[in-house]
């Protein structure tokens, strides 16, 4: 997991650890496991499960969906989650557009963004108060 937990006084349990990593696993799979050669361009399966006209575009999002579910289970807020379904939505509302919509995939990427989101809040939470 390239994500570090604050260290505060409390101890994390390990299979809310084991969640959050495999969130990240799920989100890295769709968003960037592959890279283009020669090129810093990454890529992941939600781009290519998108070149399939609107099945491909439910499955994405079924699978974000399934990250913010994970998401809610380790605790984000309500806002945080409305914002990551937001983005979910965009990213297969402008998915399902052909030829225009996978290419978008490619940089939105919503899923890691939503992974980055719920870090963001962990790290805040976790924060030492001074």
């Amino acid at each position: 997991m390239k994500y570090q937990i604050p260290a505060t006084n409390e101890a994390v349990p390990a299979e809310y650890l084991r969640a959050l990593d495999h969130t990240d696993r799920l989100a890295r799979s769709l968003d960037s496991q592959f890279r283009l050669p020669l090129t810093k361009l990454r890529f992941g399966w939600d781009p290519i499960i998108g070149l399939v006209p609107i099945a491909g575009d439910l499955v994405g999002l079924a699978l974000s969906l399934k990250i913010i579910a994970s998401a809610r289970k380790l605790g984000a807020s309500s806002a945080l989650l409305r914002r990551m379904t937001l983005n979910a939505w965009i990213d297969a509302l402008a998915g399902a557009v052909p030829i225009a919509g996978p290419v978008f995939d490619l940089f939105f990427r919503a899923n890691l963004r939503n992974v980055h989101l719920l870090m963001d809040e962990i790290r805040r939470k976790r924060a030492p108060v001074t």
